[in-house]
């Protein structure tokens, strides 16, 4: 049907028309954004540290466009748990070990220069101080995921809590121009760590998935992994020699700060006197049980 023009409509039609156009364009029900940024949930454990709630879901792990340990780009389901809203600070480890091991001291800037194996004594420490039970065993030293405690994430869960529902090289998107705004990095960092929580968050609220440090993950590393890990919480191979780590540091290029970027290192050797000042950690806690009320 062909429509009439404007100058030729009733006066009641073009009053109409004019309001519903009006309507459309301010809507009080538009939404002003995302679900996963209006969705988020974030809770204080017993000892006072911020964690988000991520949802069970599936993503697209790797990337067939990156680096040979990238490979292949494979679709991931995991279950629901919590990760700390941001990197392990200076302060908070400091008051559950009683030390602080870090080169650039300051209390709120990420813990670093120390090993997996000093990540996952703090998960213990962190998990009896707050009434949960510990997830590692002493002896081997293994990882009881039916434990209610705090652990280092699986690096399914950590690029999954990074991406926040992006595909992209990063949470925000491809154009590595703007990772200026959202990670402390070789291009803007000073050669130095920087307070956690000062640059842009991703869609689910966690700060500096990007850079700063390095973050520590529960799996041993496997470059060829990828081509046989289960599609349900992989939790990488049995054993290993070295360990995941993500994310990124402040010395790090703008290609290593890419959500699916891999490194392996060996889980001891930050511990030593001359050990790297770019690895810290975050801890997460499964969502089956509730944590303590504020």
């Amino acid at each position: 049907m062909q429509m009439q023009p404007l100058k030729d409509m009733p006066n009641i039609q073009f009053i109409l028309l004019v309001l519903a156009a009006g309507w459309v364009g301010c809507s009080p029900t538009a939404p002003t954004s995302s679900p996963a940024e209006t969705d988020v949930k974030a809770i204080t454990t017993p000892g006072g540290v911020e964690m988000v709630l991520i949802p069970a879901g599936e993503f697209t792990m790797g990337g067939d466009e990156g680096e040979e340990d990238e490979k292949p780009a494979h679709l991931v389901t995991l279950s629901a748990f919590y990760i700390d809203r941001y990197e392990v600070t200076q302060k908070e480890y400091e008051a559950v070990m009683g030390r602080n091991p870090s080169k650039h001291k300051a209390p709120n800037q990420p813990v670093e220069q120390l090993g997996w194996n000093a990540a996952v004594k703090y998960c213990n420490t962190r998990s009896l101080r707050d009434g949960y039970k510990p997830c590692y065993s002493v002896e081997p030293l293994r990882c009881d995921f039916s434990a209610d405690g705090y652990r280092l994430p699986t690096e399914a869960e950590w690029e999954y809590a990074c991406r926040a529902g992006a595909r992209a090289a990063y949470s925000f998107g491809d154009n590595p121009a703007s990772l200026v705004q959202s990670a402390w990095y070789k291009t803007n960092a000073n050669q130095s760590t920087h307070p956690v929580g000062q640059k842009l968050p991703n869609a689910w609220g966690l700060y500096d998935m990007h850079g700063n440090v390095w973050e520590w993950c529960n799996d041993f590393y496997d470059e060829n992994y990828y081509s046989t890990s289960p599609g349900v919480d992989p939790r990488g191979p049995e054993k290993g020699e070295t360990c995941v780590l993500r994310g990124g540091g402040w010395n790090s290029s703008e290609e290593y700060c890419r959500a699916s970027a891999r490194l392996g290192e060996a889980p001891g050797l930050a511990d030593v006197c001359f050990g790297y000042d770019a690895y810290g950690f975050r801890c997460v806690r499964n969502a089956g049980g509730e944590p303590a009320p504020r």
